[in-house]
C-alpha cells in the first residue's frame, strides 16, 4: 500500500504544474520549468526511497539478491496494479516534461522512462528483501503498463486506452473480517490500493479517437474491466496464522470477473478553467461508476445497474 500511494505525490505535483500550462506548446524547453520537473522528479524519487526504506522494507531483514515467482498469485490482480501504477506514474511523469517545454516525442519517452525506472528500482529492493524477491512477472507488468503510455503518445499524441482502476468493497463474512484487516490493512484508504478482491481493472478505450470523421461523442468511452473476489490468500484460501492454527476456507470460491461498460474520458470534456483541467487529468485515472455487463469464471452473466 505505502508503494503505491506515492504515486498521489506525482499526481500532486502533475496538479501543480497544471495551473501553470499555457495552450500553446513550447517549440524549445523552457529552462525554469525544466529545473523546476527535474528537482520535482528527484525530489519524489528521493523522497519516496527514503519513505519506502523506512515504511516498507525496515521490518523486514535483507538478503542477498533473488528472485521470485508470482505469477500465480492473486489471480493476476497484483500484475494488473503493477501495470495500472506504472501507466498512471509515466502518465504523471509525461504531463510534467510537457509543461516544461519539452516536445512531445521526448516528455513521451522521459515519461514513460520514468515510470518504469522507479517501479524497476523497487522492485531490485524487492529483490534484496528477504520477504520478497525480484518478480519477472511484475517487470513485464511494468514494462507493458510504461509501454502502453509512450506507444500512444508516439502513434498518436494522445491516449486513446487508458488504464483505471475502480472500487467496490467486497463483503467479508464477520469471520474473516480480521483475515481482510491482516491482507489488505484497516483503513479504507489502505484497502482501496491494496484490496485485490474489491478493485477492478480497466482499459477504457476513447472510441471516436479510432473513428475519424464521426460525430461519436468525444468524451464517450468503452470500457474493458477485469476483477477477481474470493481470495484470502495469495494462492489459496489455506493458511496458518501466527499462532499456529490452520484455517481452511477453501470453500470459497476465488472468482474472476470480466466487464463491459461505458466510460467517460474527463480529460476529453472542454472546458476554459485550468483548475478543471488539472483536476480532470487526476481524476481521470479512476473509472466512472456506470452500468456494467459481466462474465465471470463460473459461467454467469450478470447486468450490474452500477459498476467501478
Amino acid at each position: 500500500m505505502v508503494k503505491r500511494t506515492l504515486i498521489l505525490c506525482l499526481l500532486t505535483c502533475s496538479f501543480a504544474t497544471g495551473f501553470a500550462q499555457k495552450d500553446t506548446s513550447f517549440s524549445r524547453a523552457n529552462k525554469n520549468r525544466l529545473w523546476i520537473t527535474t528537482a520535482a522528479n528527484t525530489t519524489f524519487w528521493t523522497g519516496s526511497y527514503i519513505a519506502l526504506n523506512k515504511a516498507w522494507y525496515a521490518d523486514y531483514p535483507r538478503s542477498a539478491f533473488h528472485f521470485f515467482n508470482d505469477n500465480e498469485e492473486w489471480n493476476q490482480m497484483d500484475k494488473a496494479g503493477h501495470a495500472w501504477t506504472t501507466y498512471t506514474l509515466s502518465r504523471a511523469s509525461g504531463k510534467m516534461w510537457k509543461w516544461a517545454g519539452v516536445n512531445d516525442n521526448s516528455a513521451a519517452i522521459l515519461g514513460g522512462a520514468s515510470g518504469l525506472i522507479y517501479q524497476s528500482i523497487i522492485e531490485v529492493q524487492d529483490g534484496f528483501s528477504s520477504e520478497w524477491g525480484f518478480s519477472w512477472g511484475d517487470m513485464a507488468a511494468n514494462a507493458f503498463g510504461s509501454g502502453l503510455f509512450i506507444a500512444q503518445q508516439l502513434a498518436w499524441k494522445e491516449q486513446r486506452i487508458m488504464l483505471k482502476l475502480g472500487y467496490t468493497p467486497y463483503h467479508y463474512p464477520a469471520d474473516l473480517l480480521a483475515r481482510r484487516n491482516n491482507l489488505f490493512g484497516s483503513s479504507l484508504p489502505e484497502r482501496v490500493l491494496k484490496d485485490y478482491n474489491s478493485q477492478t481493472y480497466w482499459a477504457s478505450v476513447n472510441v471516436a479517437g479510432f473513428l475519424p470523421d464521426t460525430n461519436f461523442p468525444q468524451w464517450l468511452n468503452i470500457a474493458f474491466g477485469y476483477g477477481s473476489d474470493g481470495m484470502m490468500g495469495a494462492r489459496s484460501n489455506i493458511w496458518t496464522d501466527s499462532e499456529g492454527k490452520t484455517h481452511d476456507y477453501s470453500s470459497v470460491s476465488r472468482t474472476r470477473r470480466f466487464y463491459l461498460s461505458p466510460d467517460i474520458d474527463l480529460t476529453r470534456i472542454k472546458t476554459k478553467s485550468k483548475l478543471l483541467r488539472s483536476a480532470f487529468f487526476i481524476l481521470n485515472i479512476i473509472k466512472i461508476p456506470a452500468p456494467a455487463i459481466e462474465l465471470n469464471s463460473k459461467g454467469k452473466l450478470i447486468a450490474h445497474s452500477i459498476k467501478f
